[in-house]
């Protein structure tokens, strides 16, 4: 290519440049005047810039009337200069969408995973060893506190109780002739009296192991899977049977440090299990650890949950949730918060104005953005149409016509 077609296509992509730049920013006008630029030329280029072209012949350096915007200055991107040729008209301002400021609470609900199990869970063991001949319960059976759920070989024992009833009817009977006879030592009466107590003794020793090969529920509850079958030698180490105790549930989980304050036994708590979705458990909390784990910064909660139903089961997990009352903060839309190089500001629109609000982010939601700031629940605070947007510059709220219309038809 010429450098001459060099040159006017770089000369018409600059200009081209030039018109954008004039017709973004609405203080480009006044910057091209203050390089020296005429003005003439600048109307030229965009006419929007400076207003209808009416006021192109003015002199740049004519006097601005006290309280109206310079030529070209902020409000002259909005549809005619101030105090132009056209009688002064006042400028529209720039059209924005607002959304009310709403009151937010932070950290008011606490959600959690926890795991859940029985109130009481006992594994059944036998007192004694022995050989197993008889099984009495089965996997899901409810059980009552001392129903017999196994039985032991008991022939022995049997045994040694007819041996201590025997043993215990001839201590009575000598003890009771020797009472009798008169010319019976004192001494020997007693030896005969300590030896029908022994025998009494020696009958109980005898009952309890004969009791002891059965083997009995210590707690109501349901009967998990049985680990034994008939003909199966047993010692006092050997898990019989699981009975868990579900008539409710307590579940273990971990709340962060910040809640420790806040946290009481007595206290609300809602549940949900992913076997039962959409059906919410309500609770109480019962207890709290006394110290918070150092590694994950969060202190474990115990929360009982009843289950008359009995639908839920030991070992499922829980989603936790409890409420508290947190502290309240101006709730803004997520697209009002903009920033710049002192932080973050959202545009409040005052008496048809926009005002640079400096706000600090206190909690983000995904709806929401909760804020420290000079801001009440419903003011409006720009959403949309920030790019034009200035300090003090006069905005135009996109439907406030017929917000003012609905309102005064409510009234």
């Amino acid at each position: 290519m010429r450098i001459w077609k060099q040159v006017i296509l770089s000369l018409a992509v600059l200009l081209a440049g030039l018109c954008l730049w004039l017709f973004v920013r609405p203080d480009a006008a006044s910057t091209l005047e203050s390089l020296g630029v005429p003005r003439q030329l600048v109307s030229f280029l965009s006419p929007a810039a400076t207003g209808d072209g009416s006021a192109a012949g003015t002199p740049s350096d004519r006097p601005v009337a006290q309280g109206a915007a310079p030529s070209g200055g902020q409000g002259a991107g909005q549809g005619g200069g101030p105090g132009g040729g056209q009688g002064g008209a006042a400028p529209r301002g720039a059209l924005v969408v607002t959304h009310a400021v709403e009151a937010g609470t932070v950290n008011d609900r606490l959600s959690a995973i926890g795991d859940g199990q029985a109130i009481q869970s006992v594994v059944v063991m036998p007192q004694a060893s022995g050989t197993i001949t008889e099984i009495r319960v089965s996997s899901g059976q409810k059980v009552r506190k001392g129903d017999v759920l196994a039985r032991l070989d008991d022939e022995e024992q049997r045994i040694e109780r007819d041996k201590a009833q025997v043993a215990l009817r001839s201590a009575v009977e000598k003890s009771q002739s020797y009472r009798n006879l008169q010319s019976v030592a004192r001494l020997d009466v007693l030896d005969a009296q300590i030896a029908e107590e022994s025998a009494r003794l020696a009958l109980s020793t005898a009952e309890l192991n004969l009791r002891r090969r059965d083997i009995v529920a210590p707690i109501d509850g349901v009967a998990g899977i049985v680990a034994v079958n008939i003909g199966d030698n047993v010692t006092t180490q050997t898990s019989i049977v699981m009975l868990d105790d579900r008539s409710e549930i307590l579940v273990d989980f971990w709340a962060p440090e910040r809640f420790v304050t806040q946290l009481k036994p007595g206290l609300a708590v809602e549940a949900s299990s992913v076997s039962r979705p959409g059906q919410n458990f309500s609770g109480e909390i019962e207890s709290i650890d006394n110290r918070v784990d150092s590694a994950s910064r969060t202190i474990r909660v115990r929360a009982r949950i009843d289950n008359a139903s009995d639908v839920l089961r030991a070992g499922m997990s829980f989603q936790v949730g409890m409420r508290f009352p947190g502290d309240s903060y101006p709730a803004v839309d997520p697209l009002a918060v903009q920033w710049d190089a002192e932080g973050a500001y959202v545009w409040r629109v005052d008496e048809a104005k926009a005002r640079k609000v400096r706000v600090k982010i206190i909690q983000r939601n995904p709806d929401r953005v909760l804020v420290d700031a000079m801001l009440d629940a419903g003011d409006q605070v720009v959403t949309e149409g920030l790019q034009r947007v200035r300090e003090g510059q006069p905005v135009r709220v996109q439907g406030a016509a017929q917000m003012k219309v609905a309102e005064a038809q409510r009234t």
